[in-house]
């Protein structure tokens, strides 16, 4: 059975890669690509063929299913599966290559499209002690997408696993797959209303053995700097170039104590995200990250401090800086129902692992869904190195969390609603 599961999780798994789901954050239609729902339709598809008779794709681009239960004597809580279709805007994300490295001999992964990207297991601890496993990359100019579609495949998995075994007691379980994650726009309150869960986990973590209940809070900054333009001919004393602005402020940014490349564990960090413009006028983007709420407004009254400061150097210039809300560390409602959390920890107990509590230096559609009402920490999926061309996963890890999941809806079927 382990066999046929494994070889189930990789045809889903690499046909899901070669379609690109890249979302933009600069776009405003819903979901932001088109192509993203290149793959939801295939998932409603899919779920049909699996007996999912309600699968459905929504107006605003989530694909929602119904795996039934099987216990009649007593309500038990709906509890959903939730992963993401869309790919980070980050990297390259169209003609996706999966290459799978079967049985996997140690060495360094040389990828053929790029010679210069090697996934070394020296420079990748996660890497070592993967021998004989199947270890899938991309071809090396392309991310690979395991964030988040090793999810959904896991997820898909979990319905072959658990009509495979109607011996595990289950109540309804929900299907969500999600677009826009990766910008910060997969959960809306239309996809709140319509879900029908009680509680709810995310596939979209890397380690196997992690367990996330905890995530950054986050923030997000829009400077706009506006210049005063005018032609080089006749510049002298006139022109203001917003260009010059913007580098002031990128200077003038904590790059060696508050950035990620100078952070770890529980510290914040200000990242800057984007930039785009000319002498003219410049938006730039940034990202604010903290644990807890003081230390991100720390953060904001920094950023606008900084351009405070560069303002009055150039009056003539009209620097702005908008700080608006993205999300919060599920942890300040998870503390008040650790049923999913607990139940999460049995099951990875029980599959062998002993859960790290990872307090994750990111975020999920899991935390927008904790913060509205359903309590949904995060399992691993695997994925490693995400949002770039090293990125890699091993199908025996993605397994690891299927049966980790098969374990959770049994647990479910022991709790009242």
């Amino acid at each position: 059975m382990s066999e046929s599961r494994i070889e189930r999780l990789e045809e889903r798994f690499v046909r899901y890669c070669k379609v690109d789901t890249q979302s933009d954050p600069n776009s405003s239609s819903v979901p932001s690509t088109a192509c993203q729902l290149d793959l939801s339709r295939m998932m409603v598809d899919e779920l049909k063929a699996l007996g999912i008779e309600d699968a459905q794709l929504t107006d605003y681009g989530v694909v929602f299913g119904t795996l039934k239960g099987n216990v009649e004597d007593r309500k038990i809580p709906t509890i959903a599966f939730v992963a993401h279709v869309d790919t980070a805007p980050s990297f390259h994300a169209e003609g996706v290559v999966p290459i799978v490295h079967k049985s996997w001999d140690g060495t360094a992964m040389v990828l053929p499209d790029d010679p210069a990207v090697v996934i070394d297991p020296e420079e990748n601890p996660h890497l070592r002690g993967k021998e004989g496993e199947d270890i899938v990359t991309a071809s090396g100019t392309t991310l690979l997408g395991a964030d988040d579609k090793a999810g959904i495949a896991i997820i898909m998995g979990l319905i072959d696993h658990m009509k495979a075994h109607p011996e595990i007691p289950r109540g309804d379980v929900r299907i969500c797959f999600t677009p826009d994650e990766e910008i910060g726009k997969g959960v809306s309150d239309k996809l709140m209303a319509d879900i029908g869960a009680d509680f709810a986990y995310t596939l979209d973590g890397e380690n196997p053995g992690d367990l996330v209940a905890e995530t950054f809070s986050a923030d997000k900054a829009d400077i706009n700097i506006k210049g005063v333009s005018i032609h080089t001919c006749c510049a002298k004393d006139r022109l203001v170039n917003a260009l010059y602005l913007a580098s002031k402020i990128v200077e003038m940014l904590p790059k060696h104590r508050l950035s990620p490349e100078s952070t770890e564990g529980r510290e914040g960090f200000i990242f800057m995200e984007g930039i785009h413009g000319n002498a003219a006028e410049v938006d730039m983007v940034l990202n604010l990250r903290d644990f807890e709420m003081e230390g991100l407004k720390e953060k904001a009254r920094l950023l606008e401090e900084i351009c405070e400061v560069v303002g009055k150097t150039e009056p003539r210039a009209r620097i702005t800086c908008t700080v608006r809300e993205e999300y919060r560390n599920m942890r300040y409602w998870l503390e008040n129902d650790m049923r999913p959390v607990e139940i999460a920890k049995k099951a990875y107990v029980d599959e062998g692992f002993l859960p790290n509590m990872l307090a994750f230096r990111g975020g999920t559609d899991g935390s927008l869904m904790t913060e509205k009402g359903i309590p949904t920490p995060n399992i691993f999926c695997g994925m490693q190195n995400p949002h770039g061309p090293m990125e890699w996963v091993s199908l025996q890890d993605m397994e690891k969390a299927l049966l980790i999941c098969a374990r959770v809806v049994g647990y479910w079927a022991d709790q009242p609603a």
